[in-house]
């Protein structure tokens, strides 16, 4: 028993395909001129075709875009660091506030 092959079709091959389909014949005459899998690929590829034009039909690249470098972050400001890290001591001193409030209530 062979393994079915995901065939993959040139973007000329769908297009001839998508177009003389378009211009009347059938898709199950054309998948079996064309020794296609399926006539259901006609439709899909003529779906794209209207939706999108011919950019529809060509390949779409694989994977997970590449991302682009980041810049090297600048060094914050002095001032905004210390900006920064004062919020966060106060923040972390009212918290200790009201765990202690917690704590005594408990005790009573």
């Amino acid at each position: 028993m062979t393994k079915p092959v995901k065939r993959l079709y040139s973007f000329e091959f769908k297009l001839n395909a998508v177009q003389r389909y378009i211009a009347g014949e059938t898709r199950v005459a054309l998948a079996k001129e064309l020794e296609l899998s399926s006539p259901h690929l006609i439709a899909v590829w003529a779906g794209q075709y209207r939706a999108q034009g011919e950019e529809g039909l060509r390949p779409k690249p694989k994977g997970r875009p590449r991302t682009k470098p980041e810049a090297p972050a600048q060094p914050e400001p002095e001032l905004q660091q210390l900006r920064r890290e004062n919020e966060r001591l106060r923040a972390e001193v009212a918290f200790l506030g009201k765990v202690r409030a917690l704590r005594d209530g408990e005790q009573r």
